[in-house]
């Protein structure tokens, strides 16, 4: 456990969760042990989406060049930069989200994005509803893009000095799987 614990979330269209049971995800079969897992509060805008949406989001780092930052932000004054497929853009504009807080005693930092998991049960602390996504993700300080395919900016991590989250590829039209790898210390 780390020492500093943040503001834990977990995100979902299921308002009526008790318990977060740990469990294993189909979408990563490398990680073989069953977790809980929640977002940092400071990252919370990568999961103001459906939960099958697809979306790319980009934000700066200590070790992004200003070549990087112009190239994506322009003059955007924006914290992070979300695309999204116009196939997805209803279902964002009209789904409601259930935002969980969760305790976070025993969650694992992965210095993923912001990402912590837990091998225990847990029981929410509370739960808000999220009722219009683009307002949230705007208030958050995110500028969503659409495009007509995310396929366009397959590789971008391996050009861009941005920190670059991909979610639900798998859903995204045309796009090619990726090699997924589970970070280190998520050993049995």
């Amino acid at each position: 456990m780390a020492s500093h614990m943040p503001t834990l979330y977990h995100f979902s269209e299921d308002a009526s969760i008790e318990v977060f049971h740990p469990r294993t995800m189909p979408h990563r079969p490398e990680i073989k042990i069953p977790l809980v897992w929640a977002i940092e509060a400071e990252r919370q805008y990568m999961y103001l989406f459906p939960r099958d949406c697809p979306r790319v989001l980009l934000w700066p780092t200590e070790m992004t060049t200003e070549a990087d930052r112009d190239a994506f932000f322009h003059r955007s004054d924006a914290c992070a930069i979300a695309y999204v497929e116009y196939a997805w853009l209803d279902r964002l504009r009209t789904t409601t989200s259930y935002r969980y807080l969760m305790p976070p005693e025993t969650f694992e930092d992965l210095d993923e994005a912001g990402m912590w998991v837990s091998r225990q049960a847990l029981t929410p602390s509370g739960v808000a509803a999220i009722e219009d996504l683009p307002a949230a993700l705007r208030d958050a300080g995110v500028e969503l893009r659409v495009m007509d395919r995310l396929t366009p900016l397959y590789g971008l991590w391996e050009t861009t000095t941005l920190h670059w989250s991909a979610i639900r590829m798998s859903n995204a039209q045309d796009w090619v799987p990726l090699p997924s790898t589970a970070p280190a210390r998520l050993g049995p």
